[in-house]
């Protein structure tokens, strides 16, 4: 008897938990992911396609963890889970400024301006209007954080106005170079520019490990967070602003994505079965790694298609955020 129920609690003390099994399955799918996109269909030599193809596949990993951890972390300080950051208004205002170099510039200042450049002005213009926005709305008041969403919505229709505007006065010829950048390109990530990005978003990854002990306080809501302890405006903030940073390099890297990190966070959510961020963030991740590099893969090694796979990221992203609505998954 007692030989048997030490084997049962060596049974239990081994057992996996659900949480623990979908992220295993999940890193697994990933890892095949990676591997069938640098392998499948290499032709000539394996020196060449190594470096060209990783490069490709760094672009492709640093904005799945980007968006995914980002629209995780905005869910958690806004407490719904039909919000992705983009609804901040950041997507429109990079359109307004690619508009806006079209519109002054001219069409051909978008292949010749200095990819550093054009990164850091449009990471420094979507990180001013975040700052102002958050410590004019949150920091120089008691004003509510459903405020601060409400008002990125109004500059975020107030953006896309301005740029819509613009384009009606553009040549044609200029505005079909110009809705280019309209759509996130996940096959045209300049490799120049990944060096500062893994940077910046390394820096940003070491930040929010100091302050992941709060992520699941904060779920909690605000008044819960303060009673437990929580300094809620100073981690709020701090956390928006990693967010914001987040998203830039983001939609600096690839363009504007509004729907994917909803579709990854929600899947994440209905597969872990708990709100945990220890389990949710990877989970998150990993499903931006298996949905961007495994279908960047079929796009381009297994059908060819000329379609962009953002296209139907977006599409499914949509369909998920009509689901969440008509669920009433709104918290």
């Amino acid at each position: 008897m007692l030989h048997k129920a030490e084997s049962a609690t060596t049974r239990r003390d081994f057992s996996w938990s659900r949480p623990t099994i979908v992220i295993v399955i999940l890193a697994a799918l990933a890892l095949i992911s990676v591997a069938c996109f640098m392998t499948l269909g290499a032709r000539g030599n394996w020196s060449f396609i190594i470096p060209f193809r990783g490069r490709k596949l760094l672009g492709l990993l640093l904005v799945a963890y980007s968006i995914a951890v980002s629209t995780v972390l905005f869910q958690t300080v806004t407490n719904n889970r039909i919000l992705t950051p983009s609804i901040m208004g950041f997507d429109a205002l990079y359109i307004l400024v690619q508009t806006a170099i079209v519109f002054f510039l001219g069409p051909q200042m978008l292949v010749l301006i200095n990819p550093y450049a054009q990164f850091g002005i449009e990471v420094a213009l979507m990180m001013g209007f975040s700052w102002l926005l958050f410590h004019w709305l949150f920091l120089s008041g008691n004003r509510s954080l459903h405020l601060l969403v409400l008002v990125g919505i109004v500059f975020g229709i107030f953006f896309r106005s301005l740029s819509n505007f613009m384009q009606r006065l553009l040549d044609p010829n200029a505005f079909q170079v110009l809705q280019d950048t309209f759509f996130a390109s996940f096959s045209t990530i300049d490799p120049t520019l990944l060096g500062v990005a893994s940077a910046t978003i390394g820096v940003v990854t070491l930040v929010l490990f100091r302050l992941g002990h709060t992520f699941d306080v904060l779920s909690l809501g605000r008044e819960t967070a303060i009673n437990l302890g929580v300094e809620y405006k100073r981690t709020v903030v701090t956390i928006l602003v990693l967010v914001a940073i987040l998203v830039s390099v983001s939609t600096a890297l690839v363009g504007p994505i509004t729907f994917f990190g909803l579709l990854v966070a929600s899947l994440a959510h209905g597969l872990i079965g708990e709100s945990r961020h220890r389990h949710i963030l990877p989970a998150a991740v990993l499903l931006g790694v298996i949905a961007l590099v495994g279908g960047q893969t079929l796009f381009e090694r297994v059908f060819e298609f000329d379609t962009a796979l953002s296209i139907i990221v977006e599409f499914l992203g949509g369909l998920v955020f009509i689901i969440l609505i008509l669920r009433g998954a709104a918290r």
